[in-house]
């Protein structure tokens, strides 16, 4: 590969619906942008196509070629075990996509998008959900396979559920059940039964899709809809301070920042509870509101690794120019 003409760097977000690829100068101009499907190595065969896809459209977008690419940083779902950054640092380098390739695991990208620095936890609620830590040393944890509460994907799998055994009578009605028949289109819970179990029947394609109807019934004062947020988010305020533990800062002060698509919703039950449930336990935190898209991780790292540090103005240039929101939209 030849040496870069000029110092392009790239940050690559991929989980188990989207990858975003995103490229930017040393100033900060974001200069080209590609997204594409599932990059998770365990859950997708494809997964190294979809993240050179992903690339590819990105170099596209910004009139370039892939061997101009500096320094690339990659924040995987599914880079979790020694293995896994084993083989994507050696598919990507086959690829060449990127003179110098750096692998995360997803979790780390997204606590890098808004707090590069000190002692944090983040939270990652998307379709599934990553939590990571890191020590003011620099010491980092992920929770990978140890994660057993996940995202999006899982909460409507418990909507579901919460309609079916109130449909079956073993649970008190919920006002799940409209909307969720509606939302799928489907006659009556029977109907929507046979639509995710029956043989050959087709899935739904989006399986974090009734999470914005979970919590619009939760706000209107559904029981059920309520305990289903409020035992998700305790769920998951049990893993984020292991995290801490992990990495000792559980008696120290630190940042908890929150993000991915499901803490985009307006409501608060959720991760009002998560707060609630680590306050019990540990109290010297910030919960910070996550501003930035998990990518914007990954770029920051390469930004990082080509000029040691990034400024203000940096920083400020990559909001300014970065894609927007709708192009993140699952």
């Amino acid at each position: 590969m030849r040496e870069p003409r000029s110092k392009i760097v790239l940050g690559v977000d991929g989980g188990g619906t989207k990858t975003i690829a995103i490229l930017s100068d040393l100033s900060g101009q974001v200069l080209g942008y590609g997204r594409a499907g599932n990059c998770d190595i365990y859950s997708h065969a494809g997964a190294a196509d979809e993240v050179a896809l992903a690339v590819r459209r990105a170099c596209a977008s910004a009139g370039i070629e892939t061997d101009e690419i500096a320094t690339a940083v990659y924040s995987l779902a599914g880079a979790d075990w020694p293995e896994d950054f084993a083989y994507w640092q050696a598919v990507l380098e086959e690829r060449r996509l990127g003179a110098r390739i750096q692998v995360l695991n997803d979790a780390v990208g997204a606590l890098n998008s808004d707090l590069p620095e000190g002692n944090a936890v983040v939270v990652v609620c998307g379709t599934g959900a990553a939590i990571g830590s890191r020590n003011e040393h620099g010491t980092i944890w992920h929770s990978s396979f140890w994660q057993l509460t996940q995202g999006g994907g899982e909460l409507s799998e418990n909507v579901l559920r919460a309609v079916y055994r109130a449909a079956l009578g073993i649970d008190p009605p919920t006002q799940l059940t409209r909307p969720v028949l509606e939302h799928h289109n489907a006659s009556d819970v029977e109907d929507l039964l046979h639509m995710f179990t029956g043989r050959g029947r087709q899935q739904p394609g989006n399986r974090a899709s009734l999470v914005p109807v979970l919590c619009d019934v939760a706000e209107a004062g559904d029981a059920a809809a309520i305990e289903i947020l409020k035992q998700h988010g305790a769920a998951l305020a049990d893993f984020a301070l292991t995290a801490a533990r992990k990495v000792d800062i559980a008696d120290k002060p630190f940042h908890l920042l929150l993000t991915g698509g499901v803490f985009r919703n307006p409501s608060q039950i959720m991760r009002q509870s998560l707060v609630d449930r680590m306050k019990a336990s540990c109290t010297d935190f910030i919960v910070f509101k996550g501003r930035s898209e998990p990518i914007k991780g990954a770029v920051v790292t390469a930004l990082r690794a080509e000029a040691g540090r990034v400024s203000a103005d940096v920083d400020v240039k990559l909001n300014e120019t970065f894609p927007p929101h709708s192009f993140f939209h699952t």
